[in-house]
């Protein structure tokens, strides 16, 4: 069907057969056809077998990614309307979809893609070539098919600003698409209530994934004393405060995103037991065990300390000490949550982390609970990109 036809090579593509989206260079035995880098193409197996399709960009290490398994599948306009609805169906289906992510990439069959939903507010982020082309069909068909179940969407930003678009060719942008509108947009989660910067805010504004984790942790916090690390506009510390934690203290070394803390705490009339401060947290814990500092409860939610495998050494070194640290200010019976955002940390590697930092710690873990990402940021198993978020809760016992 397709006038390109991507060849693997032989014993390659071992992801793609066990249901990966993507096809990396070094796998590719030949391209036949005319085309340009973003045109959807054909793939086939060494034996000419029809692996399905996908669009190619020769500038990206991520050569190809898959769009359908059919032989016969036509990338149009009604083909992109079915991602979408299936997206949306999904969501409606297991979460709270007031705030969500409605288009998770990789996850929903749209390789490249990701849209969140802010209340009447859609942000997109749009990282790769192909799915670029169709950019502009995935907001309205997402406007349509949103109007049919009455939610109106007042505007759309783009945050199309990552680096991996450099890898891809592609300049980095961010801006309206469409009208503009006023870009700090009020959101409720969990009953707490959010003012979102979909302009200035890191990555797309606000970090959704979190949303059930951050209401699991709340639930220990009933007159406790927390410390919540990395806080950036405060969600943690927000939940623990409406859960009705005694005090609670937020850290994080954005000056922007404490006082948007400090607004969302105000918002919701807990300035007087949540406070922020603006902080490097791996020399703060130091200085508050220093000065014998105990908490009931210590939340650790870092960015991602890899983005690639090569960095993957230093990163285990980053969990191990913010994790050691963190033990180190629970008093004996308290809790400790900790996560991992990154795909290139695997489970069991970041396990060994905790291990180890309770080692040093000289602490012993009782797992509450072990968690991923929300239900609107699906895992699709074979593609490992999609999972990315490990989050723990432990009651830490001092070694007895």
């Amino acid at each position: 069907m397709y006038q390109t036809i991507v060849t693997l090579k032989k014993g390659e593509g071992r992801t793609l057969k066990a249901g990966g989206m993507w096809v990396y260079d070094n796998e590719i035995a030949s391209v036949a056809g005319d085309f340009e880098n973003g045109d959807v193409v054909e793939v086939r197996d060494f034996d000419g077998y029809c692996m399905g399709c996908g669009y190619i960009n020769t500038k990206s290490k991520i050569t190809v990614r898959m769009l359908s398994r059919r032989k016969d599948t036509v990338i149009d306009q009604a083909f992109i309307e079915r991602r979408v609805r299936d997206a949306w169906e999904y969501r409606k289906g297991t979460i709270d979809t007031s705030s969500c992510r409605l288009i998770f990439g990789e996850a929903d069959f749209l390789p490249g893609i990701v849209v969140d939903k802010f209340a009447d507010v859609l942000v997109v982020e749009s990282l790769a070539l192909g799915i670029d082309r169709w950019k502009g069909t995935i907001v309205e068909t997402l406007k349509k098919v949103l109007a049919e179940d009455g939610i109106s969407v007042r505007g759309v930003y783009e945050r199309s600003d990552a680096k991996v678009r450099l890898q891809e060719g592609m300049e980095r942008i961010k801006g309206f698409l469409g009208e503009p509108f006023d870009t700090k947009v009020e959101i409720l989660e969990n009953g707490v209530r959010y003012i979102v910067d979909v302009e200035d805010g890191q990555k797309t504004g606000f970090f959704l994934d979190q949303k059930n984790n951050r209401a699991a942790v709340g639930r220990l916090c009933r007159g406790k004393k927390v410390l919540d690390c990395f806080t950036h506009t405060g969600s943690f510390a927000l939940n623990a405060g409406a859960a009705g934690a005694e005090s609670v203290l937020g850290v994080d070394a954005s000056e922007l995103a404490v006082e948007q803390a400090r607004e969302n705490a105000r918002l919701n009339g807990l300035e007087e037991r949540v406070r922020f401060e603006c902080a490097d947290v791996f020399e703060l814990l130091p200085k508050l065990e220093q000065q014998g500092e105990q908490f009931d409860v210590v939340i650790l939610d870092p960015p991602a300390f890899t983005k690639s495998r090569s960095s993957v050494k230093n990163a285990v070194k980053g969990y191990r000490e913010i994790n050691l640290r963190g033990m180190k200010l629970v008093r004996d019976g308290g809790f400790l949550a900790t996560c991992s955002c990154s795909h290139f940390m695997e489970p069991e590697l970041f396990a060994k982390t905790i291990r180890e930092a309770a080692t040093g710690a000289h602490k012993r873990l009782r797992q509450v609970e072990f968690r991923t990402q929300g239900p609107d940021h699906p895992i699709l198993w074979a593609a490992d990109q999609s999972y990315y978020l490990k989050f723990y809760i432990f009651q830490l016992c001092n070694e007895r």
